[in-house]
């Protein structure tokens, strides 16, 4: 390689290494050391006490064993769920197989706080359930833990199953026939061969589930289960000023996520990437005759049909007439009326306005630094690429309520001074905040891994030839990328961009924290504030949540039927 593309690229490397310095490790820096300030008004002395504080308050100390308990028990959950339907799905055919194949990614499309809405209205004290029983049982009430762990491993199982079908789809299928012309059962075999060289699929998407559920912020609050960490983190937003407990608990959140991903990838994925080989042959497909076959299409409706019960609460909820759902199975009266006034009530309108604004702009910076990333990840052999690529995938392996926190402290920690030193232009606790920068950088920062996992895979699967060639004929190493390798891999760009574009619009923990002003309100923190608003205030959030749903399956169903299987690819850290 000449020296001078070899500096170019070293020069766009340590460009990308800064950008992702100051906006994914600075405000991370800064939430480590407001933990540690004596006094946090001056921003000054060193302290251990903070840290301390948080195991030594019974509150905060049983927060964080609740969300620890709701993470694991939704991840152990997830796999129960999404494993053998991925088994059965890669290595059986069965009646109506294309159909629950493409219902597995509807879950989702609503996420966990907005299903809460349709939940408590189905299984609630005054809900369609014990209507249908003749019951009084206050499930919602009695149970919220297992309200939250349930509503989100119904969310949550299709990024198991992705990771586990992908997983499955390269097994080298001789391994398998060689153990059962051994005289190995099922079961040995799947215990003994399929899962441990599948581990790496699982780690990666049970790993996303669990840091997903460990600082979900919407479903408790729905819930009204507030002694979980993310909730006591959120409400300790007001005192962030005054006191660093919000930044110890966040602290102790990031630890305990960054070591659980460490200690997984060591103990469970580690080993089995040394075995993980792609197929030689494709495996096939057992056709499953009779009962047994409509027995396994039974098990997909049952769980679909389930995962998407909130979804049905919260469509019947949007189409409700205030007051109309109660103590009945279905409502009683029926109206569009919420539909309308979701688009057009004034703050539900802007905050429409304001999300489809961050996201398309957070997408396209995506685009411009995946593209680059996964150029210099794939296409070179420069050193310190690897730090590039682990800085894109951190995001998938730190909380958002982190980041989200650690946005709120370099707002008022910028290198220009102290206080909020840029109050009006990017701030969030200010006398005239303008969190919109922050949000479209959040945005941005928490959705790089799917635009880079997109992008790598593209490249990985295009050659270099042509671009070789666009550069030995004269053309610079920019113009190459645009005008050869942009077109080729415009389909994995498409299906990031979609997926980044779709989770961006509905992003919780960036928009709860960062937006605290109405006008200011992406429309996930606008669901959440109509659900907390008397008479008609959950129906038009549902009927919000509703035109999320929409938006989510275009961009899903989309993104799926460009990239098929390797879909799963964007899932995994």
């Amino acid at each position: 390689m000449p020296r001078s593309q070899r500096l170019s690229n070293y020069l766009l490397l340590s460009g990308l290494l800064l950008v992702l310095g100051v906006l994914l490790l600075y405000p991370i820096a800064l939430t480590l050391r407001g933990a540690f300030y004596d006094d946090v008004a001056s921003k000054s002395g060193f302290t251990l006490a903070n840290l301390a504080l948080v195991f030594q308050n019974p509150s905060t100390l049983s927060g964080l064993l609740n969300s620890l308990t709701v993470a694991a028990t939704t991840t152990v959950l997830t796999i129960i769920i999404a494993l053998p339907l991925a088994v059965l799905s890669v290595r059986c055919k069965f009646p109506l197989k294309g159909l629950f194949s493409a219902l597995v990614l509807v879950p989702m499309i609503l996420p966990p706080f907005v299903g809460a809405i349709g939940v408590k209205m189905i299984l609630g004290q005054s809900g369609a359930l014990n209507a249908l029983l003749g019951t009084n049982m206050d499930l919602i009430g009695d149970a919220k833990f297992w309200g939250v762990v349930t509503l989100q491993a119904f969310s949550l199982y299709p990024i198991i199953y992705l990771n586990a079908t992908a997983a499955l789809a390269n097994l080298d299928p001789a391994l398998d026939e060689a153990a059962e012309n051994l005289g190995a059962g099922f079961f040995k075999r799947f215990f003994r061969i399929t899962l441990p060289l599948i581990r790496p699929g699982l780690f990666a998407g049970g790993t996303i589930v669990f840091i997903w559920s460990f600082t979900e912020l919407g479903t408790p609050l729905v819930f009204d289960y507030r002694e979980v960490t993310p909730v006591q983190v959120f409400n300790g937003l007001k005192d962030v000023e005054a006191s660093a407990q919000p930044y110890a608990l966040t602290l102790v959140m990031l630890v305990i996520a960054v070591s659980i991903y460490i200690v997984g990838r060591l103990t469970l994925g580690g080993k089995a990437y040394a075995m993980y080989a792609k197929a030689s042959r494709a495996s096939q497909e057992t056709t499953l005759p009779g009962l047994a076959g409509w027995a396994v299409t039974g098990l997909f409706a049952l769980v679909t049909g389930l995962a998407l019960l909130p979804h049905a609460g919260v469509i019947l909820t949007a189409l409700a007439v205030p007051g109309s759902w109660y103590e009945s199975v279905l409502p009683a009266a029926f109206t569009g009326a919420h539909f309308k006034e979701a688009l057009t009530h004034p703050d539900a309108f802007s905050s429409i306005q304001n999300s489809l604004l961050l996201s398309s702009a957070a997408v396209a910076i995506n685009l411009v630094i995946g593209v680059l990333v996964g150029y210099l990840i794939v296409r070179t052999t420069i050193r310190g690429r690897w730090l590039l690529d682990a800085l894109c995938m951190l995001p998938l392996a730190v909380p958002g309520l982190v980041m989200a926190f650690g946005y709120v402290a370099m707002s008022l920690n910028w290198p220009l001074g102290k206080g909020d030193p840029l109050e009006g232009f990017a701030s969030v606790l200010g006398a005239q905040p303008n969190p919109f920068p922050l949000l479209i950088l959040a945005y941005a920062i928490r959705r790089l891994p799917y635009i880079v996992r997109a992008t790598v895979a593209g490249l990985q699967q295009t050659s270099g030839q042509m671009e070789e060639a666009a550069l030995n004929l004269g053309a610079s190493r920019f113009t190459a990328i645009r005008r050869i390798i942009v077109p080729l891999i415009a389909a994995n760009l498409i299906a990031g961009a979609l997926l980044a574009f779709s989770f961006a619009m509905l992003e919780v923990s960036d928009s709860l924290i960062l937006a605290q002003r109405q006008e200011h309100y992406p429309i996930t923190k606008a669901i959440l504030s109509f659900t907390m608003r008397l008479a008609d205030g959950p129906y038009v959030a549902s009927a919000m949540g509703v035109w999320g749903m929409a938006l989510l399956t275009v961009t899903l169903v989309g993104a799926s039927v460009l990239m098929g299987r390797k879909l799963g690819a964007i899932f995994r850290v």
